[in-house]
């Protein structure tokens, strides 16, 4: 039988511990998110939706963007037991600088239009964070600011090469003047990819206001009021160029782009050159022997060539071919610390975020950035434990298995072999 007793209410005080309530909403919100997905339903709750789709949303079908996220939830992890060690060491070495994580804050367009505090949130909580933060062309705040906000932190540009070659040579030289150490020099932009989402909400830059738009719009007004009572929303880096906003998007899209170009950027800018938006072994190996200081993998967010390859699939295969010439870097669909994790331990030297970022951002300003990086590294040194590895360095290939839903039906034909008829 079961000893019965009256309740004793010192045993359920010691039992009940109520939590001190917290006064402020946007705390609430941002302790109530445990994952990055929490914090894009926040995020799509607090922003309107033109400019919610525009970060979340992809090109055509988004067909690349759910193959990416696709490839790192099929991740198979293979942890090793009765490994003693104390604290997990997450800190490397990128491009010839620290970093306290194996991650940087990918370049972002528009971003003063998602959350108004924008790149000065991101890379203000980059430094925080002891990460690097990458300002794009098309950002909606200056070189010369990102530095300001960030001013002991690691900094990257990416630069467009727009059809007036002359700005981006000027770009180059102002984001060298700032001391930012590292350029992505973007690659995979000769058009704008169909990114349907944009077309159907009728998106530009600055927002026009329809009857759909306002009333999506209306229920938001904390968006209205930063956007109404904050400077003009533009492309900071830009604005001395002329042209609409039209013009320089148009501009920025260059299919003539080249090697050559590259020859001349390199010769322009003193610190490290990344080539971003590699999707092929072949052009990996090209690059390699042209001596640029690393590659990223990436297909742009999936924004771009709709079924371009998921890079995290090409990861082994660059790896194995260029590892040992160049750092690799690989973005598109990375939602976790455990995808960071997974990828480094197939050979990747670094890894990227934009869209996690920007969760953050819409979800909170800058304590939502700072929220969305502490998941991340929380993630990334929970899965190391679990794994048994005490540092980046111990990663390797054997630590994980990709489970392919996707595989080619055949290889695909080496670059060159089509006969012409």
């Amino acid at each position: 039988m079961v000893q019965r007793q009256f309740p004793r209410p010192r045993e359920i005080f010691d039992l009940v511990r109520f939590n001190r309530p917290t006064i402020s909403p946007r705390k609430r919100r941002l302790e109530s998110a445990l994952t990055i997905y929490d914090l894009r339903r926040i995020a799509r709750r607090r922003t309107p939706r033109a400019a919610f789709d525009y970060a979340d949303g992809a090109a055509e079908l988004e067909l690349s963007l759910a193959r990416a996220r696709m490839a790192f939830e099929d991740v198979e992890f293979h942890p090793r037991v009765l490994r003693s060690f104390g604290n997990v060491d997450t800190s490397t070495t990128i491009l010839g600088g620290p970093a306290a994580l194996p991650l940087a804050i990918a370049p972002t367009g528009f971003t003063r239009l998602m959350q108004t505090e924008g790149e000065i949130a991101g890379a203000g909580a980059a430094g925080a964070a002891g990460i690097p933060f990458t300002l794009s062309t098309l950002g909606t705040t200056s070189i010369e600011a990102v530095k300001a906000a960030n001013p002991q932190g690691r900094n990257w540009f990416q630069l467009y090469v727009m059809r007036d070659r002359e700005i981006s040579f000027e770009l180059t030289r102002r984001a060298a003047a700032a001391g930012f150490d590292t350029l992505h020099f973007t690659v995979d932009t000769p058009v704008a990819g169909a990114r349907l989402r944009d077309k159907r909400n009728g998106f530009s830059i600055p927002p026009h206001v329809t009857v759909r738009t306002f009333a999506n719009a209306m229920v938001r007004p904390w968006w209205w009021f930063d956007f109404l009572t904050t400077p003009k929303l533009e492309f900071a880096s830009l604005t001395s160029t002329g042209g609409t906003v039209g013009e320089l998007l148009d501009s920025a899209m260059d299919p003539t782009i080249s090697h050559t170009d590259l020859e001349v950027i390199r010769e322009l800018w003193p610190g490290k050159i990344v080539v971003k938006g590699v999707q092929s072994v072949a052009d990996a190996q090209r690059l390699a022997g042209l001596g640029v200081d690393g590659i990223v993998l990436s297909n742009h967010g999936g924004r771009q060539l709709d079924r371009a390859p998921v890079p995290f699939h090409l990861l082994p295969d660059v790896v194995r071919e260029v590892g040992q010439e160049i750092e690799i870097g690989v973005d598109t669909g990375i939602m976790s610390g455990a995808d960071v994790v997974a990828a480094i331990a197939l050979g990747a030297d670094f890894t990227m975020v934009g869209r996690a970022y920007l969760y953050g951002l819409m979800s909170g300003g800058r304590p939502g950035v700072d929220r969305a990086l502490e998941i991340l590294r929380s993630e990334i040194v929970r899965t190391m434990t679990l794994l048994g590895v005490a540092s980046i360095a111990e990663l390797e290939p054997s630590h994980v298995s990709q489970l392919k839903r996707l595989a080619s039906i055949a290889p695909a034909p080496t670059e060159g072999l089509r006969e012409t008829r």
